[in-house]
């Protein structure tokens, strides 16, 4: 087995990837305070072709040389959006027609593996703070709540790694399912 070059990988441009159809996916990014975990989302939703990230509160916008880091450039080709408040970016979701989800551990929440996607929705993911994950006020706006299974002592997942994780998730039912 050898290793491939990125020279054979066939990946897009920056500009082709502007031009690609994107999932119907949007990640919003509730107070999330690490530079390192705002560019690894970035780099994430590169990879699966997310639509647009919604960068709220707190949560940094680029350019940043220490988001460039973990994003390594997909600062540039992922669209985004800043909001002042969460709840302002998921007011703008659901009137853009889509269905807002929780990435949270609450009363009733639908475990990742389990959650059915429907064709023609859209969908965007609300990933939370470090420290207080996804706000309740904003839990309240979504149109439901998903949750990654866990096995281990740990209740939590680092956020990069829950992006990770769910936007995988999608990506494959998305495309597995529905073919975009």
């Amino acid at each position: 087995m050898r290793k491939l070059k990125i020279t054979e990988m066939n990946r897009l441009t920056a500009d082709e990837f502007k031009e690609a159809s994107k999932l119907p996916l949007e990640v919003v990014l509730d107070d999330v305070r690490s530079l390192h975990n705002i560019g690894a989302v970035f780099r994430t939703s590169d990879a699966f072709l997310i639509n647009r990230i919604c960068l709220c509160g707190i949560t940094a916008t680029p350019p940043h040389p220490e988001m460039h880091k973990t994003a390594l450039g997909a600062e540039l080709t992922v669209g985004w959006k800043y909001f002042d408040t969460t709840q302002e970016a998921v007011d703008e979701l659901h009137a853009l027609g889509y269905t807002v989800l929780a990435v949270e551990q609450c009363e009733g929440s639908t475990m990742l593996d389990k959650f059915q996607l429907e064709p023609g929705k859209k969908y965007a993911v609300v990933l939370g703070n470090e420290v207080k994950g996804v706000k309740q006020e904003v839990v309240n706006m979504c149109d439901g709540c998903i949750e990654i299974p866990q096995y281990g002592t740990k209740h939590s997942l680092n956020v990069s790694v829950t992006a990770g994780i769910v936007l995988w998730e999608f990506a494959y039912k998305m495309k597995e399912l529905f073919g975009y």
